[in-house]
């Protein structure tokens, strides 16, 4: 099934105007297909562009006019659209429940489901506000708690294992080393680092220039390991005659000179973690939730991992104090000798 023009002008707006990921934009984009399926399942329609189209349209001009005669509040079971976007622009909250029961009989996990309400809360927030909803639902809608997870972080042994894998004969090997140096180095998410240039290196001030969420900068700083396997990287890249002349475009680049995909550094931790024994569970953002452990665990400031880790709110990266703790407590458990009942 297609998706409709309501959906499609959605989702541009979530790249265009909020900047998503292409990862994030997709999820949302596959949770709102799924919503589109289900209704046009449960009211028997077969979507038709040119008649969305039209519903869309005058969703629009009812709702500017104030003549809205689709009636949100009916039943679900009594409502007669004659398109899915007549459905969506009602804004019912008893046809988002429906929806909701339907998904909790599919067996997903909580934080899936959190998701896509997730998804539904941020569409109908701007289907109301462009005016092609009738009201939002979601505003008394409930997301179902769910329990604390943990981020998972590994030990500096681990990391130094991890980090000691790749070769440095060639340039691929080289590269490779270079990007776990800078994961572990700066913390940086998987699509920070493939999104970074040549020129967002600086290893005169030792740092980079990222771009994370939203488009927005942070300078975060680089340290000696990582820039001393970026400069192996890059002197061996200068001289190989595929790549030779790259003074401008991805800084880490494929074996053809593109740029990298974050699909290809999973490919290539994971390549490394086998080799060297370690939990394949692990991805690149445990390196970054081992960064800010490492960070908190030698006494580095909350406020000052926040602005590393390109965090938004301060509760984001609070998280991280609690594995701190827990290692401390730990540590004092075992080593104190009144600190357990015998």
């Amino acid at each position: 099934m297609s998706t409709l023009p309501i959906t499609d002008a959605f989702t541009a707006y979530l790249a265009n105007e909020r900047h998503f990921s292409p990862y994030t934009a997709r999820c949302y984009g596959a949770d709102l297909r799924q919503f589109v399926e289900f209704l046009a399942t449960e009211y028997g329609i077969e979507v038709e562009a040119n008649a969305e189209k039209a519903a869309m349209d005058a969703a629009s001009a009812a709702r500017a006019n104030g003549t809205a005669t689709y009636a949100p509040n009916q039943p679900f079971a009594t409502q007669t659209p004659r398109t899915v976007t007549e459905v969506i622009a009602a804004g019912s909250a008893e046809t988002i429940r429906t929806f909701l029961a339907h998904l909790g009989e599919q067996s997903y996990s909580s934080a899936t489901l959190a998701r896509k309400i997730a998804t539904l809360r941020s569409f109908y927030k701007w289907a109301d506000k462009r005016g092609v909803a009738m009201g939002n639902p979601m505003t008394i809608i409930r997301t179902p708690r769910q329990a604390k997870r943990l981020p998972k972080a590994i030990t500096i042994e681990q990391i130094e294992r991890l980090l000691a894998a790749p070769g440095e004969a060639d340039v691929l090997g080289r590269r490779d080393r270079a990007m776990l140096e800078t994961l572990y180095s700066t913390g940086i998410r998987v699509s920070e680092l493939v999104g970074l240039q040549v020129q967002d290196l600086d290893l005169a001030g030792e740092a980079l220039r990222v771009r994370g969420k939203g488009s927005k900068e942070r300078i975060v700083p680089l340290g000696s390991h990582a820039i001393g396997a970026i400069q192996r990287y890059i002197e061996m890249l200068k001289v190989d005659p595929k790549f030779a002349g790259r003074d401008a475009g991805p800084l880490f680049v494929n074996k053809h000179g593109g740029r990298l995909s974050s699909r290809s550094v999973r490919r290539k931790l994971d390549k490394y973690l086998k080799a060297v024994g370690l939990d394949p569970t692990i991805s690149p953002h445990t390196l970054r939730h081992s960064f800010a452990t490492h960070l908190l665990d030698n006494g580095a400031d909350l406020r000052s991992v926040q602005e590393l880790l390109g965090h938004q709110s301060l509760s984001t990266t609070q998280v991280y104090t609690h594995l701190s703790t827990q290692r401390i407590t730990a540590a004092y458990n075992q080593a104190h000798p009144r600190a357990q009942a015998s």
